[in-house]
């Protein structure tokens, strides 16, 4: 079911109209829905709900303190690449024995607060980090749990920059390194080798990928458990994709069917990263145009979000449909819908059709919920945005829109 949907003409988020909610918080805004939230880390914790199993919301998507805090009660776990995440995930309530941390670049300082938090695992990307790793839990006299991240040498068939599971890629140990690196590591003090990770990258459309990438950690963990190496986590990281556009993704249902003949026999538990498939198309940016510009050769709506309050557009070319949130019968016409930053990058669409709209009017971003607001900036000294979450005929704001004293706090002159 769509939680954003036309009434009488006129956009809603559940039962509340967008326009309502803009009367008291303005625009820019990120309006959330904890019913589409809900529905869809439910899908997953169902369709794995024959095999041991645990989701792990990827923070990175959306990082909101209240949208984790509804995550936690519904059961879910983080998964981590940063210690500020670590901080909310924490903060937010989800215990820290559902948290794994991954990442290329761990900091000492970030290893020991995931040390003496208790989280459940590290997903160690490389021998370097290993080391760093047994150092700080020796020094605290802590145990660490550890998986490495492997990366299969697998092609998700997405945008290259979300691309994580190539051998070009930064990410994880070869496939031919870490048989020996799991040895090393099952020697060391300080440490307690317990499972093996991976992600090949994000916005996957198609299971065939995840398919090829389970069948390559099923071997491998065949192999360490003959040498005497039993592990009890699998962890095949996250990257369904959703629909922005023409996409077709499978449904979390289907993605646990292609994938499960590979592990079903295996008695680890599963652990999944969704982030994007859960808040993606739970959440819209609201936008009011400012001022219609006609070139002769571009026809221009000029609204007031930017790139710096949602950077997809701008950094992959990513599609979002963009409406009016109010319904108009009138012809559309191509425009250029952009914003104030003074950059020719500052676009959310290009040669869009669009209605005549007059100025003040409001346009609804749509599956704005993963990468948005998480990857907003200040640049140009803009404010970040407010977001707002909506349950049922109810809505309360959950991030209040910086100010300009905002913008300076830390700074000295």
């Amino acid at each position: 079911m769509d939680h954003f949907i036309f009434k009488k003409g006129e956009l809603y988020c559940e039962d509340v109209p967008v326009r309502k909610i803009v009367e008291e918080a303005s625009t820019p805004l990120y309006i959330y829905s904890s019913a589409t939230l809900k529905r869809h880390f439910e899908a997953f914790d169902k369709a794995f709900a024959s095999h041991p199993h645990l989701v792990c919301f990827a923070v990175k998507a959306n990082n909101n303190l209240s949208i984790l805090n509804l995550l936690a009660r519904l059961g879910s776990g983080a998964d981590i690449v940063s210690g500020g995440e670590l901080f909310r995930a924490l903060k937010a309530g989800i215990p820290a024995g559902k948290i794994v941390y991954s990442g290329v670049g761990k900091t000492l300082d970030e290893i020991r607060y995931a040390l003496t938090s208790g989280i459940l695992m590290f997903n160690v990307e490389s021998m370097d980090e290993l080391d760093a790793i047994k150092n700080t839990a020796a020094a605290l006299k802590k145990q660490a749990n550890i998986s490495f991240r492997v990366n299969p040498d697998v092609d998700p068939k997405t945008h290259p920059y979300i691309s994580t599971g190539l051998k070009k890629n930064k990410f994880g140990l070869a496939c031919a390194n870490a048989i020996e690196a799991y040895h090393k590591a099952s020697h060391m003090d300080g440490l307690k080798v317990v499972g093996i990770s991976c992600h090949i990258g994000s916005q996957i459309t198609e299971t065939s990928p995840f398919v090829e990438t389970a069948r390559k950690i099923r071997n491998l963990v065949d192999e360490l458990g003959r040498d005497g190496i039993d592990l009890k986590f699998i962890d095949m990281g996250g990257g369904l994709g959703i629909k922005y556009n023409a996409e077709a993704p499978p449904k979390p249902e289907e993605y646990l069917s292609a994938i499960l003949p590979e592990l079903s026999s295996m008695p680890q538990t599963l652990i999944i990263e969704p982030g994007r498939a859960i808040c993606g198309n739970a959440g819209i940016l609201v936008t009011k145009l400012l001022y219609t510009k006609d070139t002769g050769e571009k026809r221009f709506y000029i609204v007031d979000a930017a790139m710096n309050d949602l950077a997809r557009p701008s950094l992959y070319q990513a599609h979002h449909e963009i409406v009016p949130v109010e319904e108009t019968a009138a012809a559309s016409q191509p425009v250029d819908i952009v914003g104030p930053i003074c950059e020719t990058g500052d676009f959310f669409a290009k040669d869009r059709p669009m209605p005549p709209m007059e100025k003040g009017s409001l346009l609804a971003i749509k599956s704005a919920g993963a990468y948005g607001f998480s990857m907003s900036s200040n640049y140009n000294s803009r404010p970040r945005p407010a977001e707002v979450m909506v349950t049922g005929d109810s809505f309360r704001i959950i991030r209040h829109r910086e100010t300009y004293e905002n913008l300076i706090r830390g700074e000295d002159n």
